[in-house]
């Protein structure tokens, strides 16, 4: 018994050894991350580690704006976008310290007019199912109501009732952010103050983020600011910032790395951060257990033969590399990519701020979780990604190739452009209006500005989609459908892309 103990001590410092980064490994991932964001043509990234509650590096790379060329630097602000979940998971936490909510509550005791798509499913979703993405609906199912819509936070809820489900209750993975919306707007009922207010006094505050926001709105002229971009034609293009405050507990959180340290700080220390105690270390392991198992599929083993779990639980993603539990999130906005990354069993996290839309997070962490463990010539994570997204572009170019290609010229639509003319209705979106300019149709998404552009004919009575907006979604098509008289019924809209699913909506023409 006594060889075991010492055997068990002797192993755990050796794992505890393994996970002090030495000023060689800083070195070598501060170059791993400069060649990284060049390779990727990223404007500009910042970085910051934890080990043992302390940060030991912090740095900003490239540009923050590239119209600008102002240099980023560790209190430069970038949207954190869907790592946001993670607080709103803490701060409702702090509520089941207080006995003020339980993980098991029903939502319909808190928001009695919140239902779903079926009443079995409205009367026993709970406090649980909101944070671990098993409603039953698809991933990303009715984002098309929030994204940058004038639909209040609870219009949007009310209007989930009318999403259908994928999946039983229950039964499957399906990541969604209307849910952890639901989540956040139980706060005001149990305790009077918005989602904000509240997740500034009890956790902004407490752990000294001083530089984090929770919307646009909080933006002022000296704010050292990060500028989304989209790559076009190979060139980053600076865009505007979009509103996510209809959606805030689900992703409108921006911060610096330097700030969102602290974010990890107080993860790792389960709920408490230099002294002061946040929430209990029991809802850390509540959140930090798995609630919504996932399939490690042999695509996962292939490229990690280490993962042999990987799920989500409450606000956190959940699997394990290197012998070691992993707990992570990512975070998606328009023109910026996240990612925070945490091995509490070495007291060690990363976070990774992007200013463009590609997998360079992923592969900053990924090597900083190969050198954590003393893998010093692993998978070169970043060459890995690159070739990936550059597999993923030349299928989009082969698709755009194969719907040229099955494009029936010399056919014209059939009804004048007037006729097509109108208001379009989705009883899960709200109103399209359609209209003619000149030589060609003009469509506009009522409650979300962004969503204007033009339709120029394609074949028959299907016209292509060409946005009038710089904005991170590809051109799409839009089919009109016509009645047996003669007149048009409704439109079907196609936008592929992987954040929002335009085919769930069915308009249908009211004038």
């Amino acid at each position: 018994m006594k060889k075991m103990i010492l055997f068990a001590a002797a192993f755990f410092s050796l794992l505890s050894a393994s996970a002090q980064l030495s000023k060689a490994d800083l070195r070598n991932l501060d170059a791993y991350f400069a060649e990284a964001l060049i390779e990727w043509n990223v404007p500009g990234m910042a970085v910051a580690i934890v080990q043992d509650g302390q940060v030991i590096f912090e740095k900003g790379y490239g540009l923050k704006d590239v119209n600008t060329a102002e240099a980023v630097d560790a209190n430069t602000l970038f949207a954190v976008a869907s790592n946001t979940k993670s607080m709103t998971a803490a701060a409702l936490a702090i509520l089941v310290d207080e006995k003020k909510i339980g993980w098991d509550d029903k939502v319909q005791k808190y928001l009695p007019w919140f239902e779903l798509y079926d009443p079995y499913v409205s009367d026993n979703l709970t406090i649980r199912d909101l944070l671990c993405h098993r409603s039953g609906l698809a991933t990303f199912s009715g984002d098309l109501i929030w994204y940058g819509s004038d639909h209040s936070r609870e219009e949007v809820l009310r209007r989930a009732r009318h999403l259908e489900p994928k999946y039983g209750f229950r039964e499957h993975y399906g990541y969604q952010n209307i849910m952890f919306l639901a989540a956040g707007e139980i706060i005001p009922v149990v305790t009077g103050q918005s989602w904000e207010d509240f997740v500034s006094e009890r956790i902004l505050t407490p752990l000294k983020m001083d530089n984090t926001l929770y919307s646009i709105k909080q933006f002022k002229a000296e704010t050292n600011l990060a500028a989304p971009h989209n790559e076009v034609n190979g060139n980053n293009v600076a865009i505007e910032w979009v509103n996510w405050d209809n959606i805030a507990p689900a992703g409108a959180m921006i911060s610096s790395v330097h700030d969102w340290s602290k974010w990890i700080e107080v993860q790792l220390g389960k709920g408490v951060y230099q002294g002061d105690t946040l929430w209990s270390s029991a809802q850390s392991h509540e959140m930090w257990s798995v609630q919504t198992p996932e399939a490690v599929s042999q695509g996962s083993l292939d490229l990690w033969p280490t993962q042999t779990f990987k799920g989500y639980g409450l606000g956190w993603e959940l699997m394990n590399m290197h012998g070691s539990k992993v707990v992570a999130h990512g975070g998606g906005y328009d023109g910026m990519i996240s990612r925070t990354v945490m091995v509490p069993g070495m007291k060690a996290g990363i976070v990774v701020l992007t200013n463009s839309l590609t997998s360079l997070s992923y592969a900053a962490t990924y090597k900083w979780l190969d050198v954590l463990h003393g893998i010093d010539k692993g998978e070169d994570w970043s060459s890995l990604f690159l070739d990936f997204s550059k597999s993923r572009e030349e299928n989009k170019t082969r698709q755009r190739a194969i719907a040229e290609e099955a494009r029936v010229t010399g056919t014209s639509p059939s009804l004048d452009l007037e006729k097509y003319a109108g208001t379009y209705r989705d009883k899960i979106y709200g109103d399209l209006k359609i209209r003619v300019i000149g030589d060609q149709l003009a469509f506009q998404f009522v409650h979300t500005s962004l969503f204007r552009g033009s339709l120029r004919h394609w074949h028959y009575d299907t016209f292509q989609l060409n946005w009038g907006t710089q904005m991170m979604l590809p051109s799409g098509t839009v089919q009109f459908t016509l009645s047996p008289d003669a007149t048009v019924k409704g439109v079907a809209i196609d936008v592929p892309n992987p954040d929002f699913d335009f085919t769930e909506l069915n308009f249908e023409k009211v004038d």
